[in-house]
């Protein structure tokens, strides 16, 4: 045993994004300004939000939350993807691996729960507008939203301790851009059987609640909007709802068919196309899709940029 463990990797070698080498200089200024441009957006709609009394209702505290969670989540994951772009700091130690895998499990399962209470907060103000404000109360959306932080941090703990009982001992090259859990049981030279049982079990049922919470929220929304005969009240309901239901349609697609599907070694390349999607392009795209088709939002902007001038 003394002899096995002294064989064990301490640490990884990323692959990062397979192209080609002429490709990585446009890659990386790509990614760079797709960062810079999630962390002023996410940011910049933080700031808008807490600084406008207005704002500070249910809907509202959901997007700001969502959107510090997409910061965060950007954050775990570019820096380390554009080094690796550079052929710079490609090597990540186990302690790092570990570190990197927590942080992201904990925010893609915070937005899963975060996506689901914004759908149902949409539910309980169009289809009952007048006990919207006894039943999406402030001390109701904190608590949901302590829920979905403490519930992130059980999803993580629950896979992070598992990893821990794994050892690499064959290749440390790991064939991703940042340490995710599905390309570390494909190099493990322990059997993985369990881990794969408690991805599919926790991540398949978490997925399964919160898209059937947003479907069935959404569904009763529909019904109630058809409903309706005023052209303003359908433009507006549509309007923000369809902006919530795009936003969940490109974040769960994704993360169903990386962690639902079953695991094989021939779609590595597929897989880290998926992540990119998720861990990358959608915390961009989530302000966008809530501020610009969101009428509130942008007369708060307006009103802090002439108080600005």
């Amino acid at each position: 045993m003394e002899k096995e463990n002294e064989k064990l990797w301490t640490e990884f070698v990323l692959t990062s994004l397979i192209c080609q080498p002429q490709w990585k200089i446009l890659l990386f200024l790509v990614f760079l300004v797709i960062y810079l441009m999630t962390i002023v957006g996410n940011l910049g709609l933080i700031t808008l939000i807490w600084n406008d009394p207005q704002l500070h209702i249910p809907m509202y505290l959901f997007l700001s939350n969502l959107a510090l969670v997409d910061t965060w989540l950007s954050s775990t994951v570019t820096p380390k993807m554009l080094f690796n772009l550079l052929d710079k700091g490609k090597v990540i130690s186990v302690p790092e691996c570990m570190i990197q895998f927590f942080s992201v499990a904990i925010c893609v399962t915070m937005e899963c729960f975060l996506l689901a209470s914004m759908a149902y907060d949409r539910f309980a103000a169009i289809c009952n507008p007048l006990l919207y404000p006894v039943v999406m109360t402030n001390r109701v959306c904190i608590c949901l939203l302590a829920l979905s932080f403490v519930g992130g941090f059980l999803h993580a703990i629950i896979h992070e301790s598992l990893l821990f009982r794994l050892t690499f001992c064959n290749s440390n090259i790991l064939h991703h851009f940042y340490c995710d859990i599905i390309p570390l049981l494909k190099i493990s030279c322990t059997d993985p059987s369990l881990n794969y049982l408690i991805i599919f079990i926790f991540s398949g049922s978490i997925q399964v609640f919160t898209i059937m919470t947003v479907f069935i929220s959404y569904t009763f929304v529909l019904v109630s909007i058809l409903k309706k005969k005023s052209d303003k009240g359908l433009r507006k309901a549509f309007s923000t709802c369809g902006a919530h239901f795009i936003s969940v349609f490109l974040y769960f697609g994704p993360l169903l068919f990386m962690y639902v599907h079953p695991a094989s070694s021939e779609v590595d390349d597929q897989d880290m196309i998926f992540s990119l999607f998720y861990t990358v392009i959608i915390p961009v795209l989530n302000p966008i899709i809530y501020s610009l088709r969101n009428k509130q939002v942008i007369d708060s902007l307006k009103k802090m940029l002439k108080i600005t001038v």
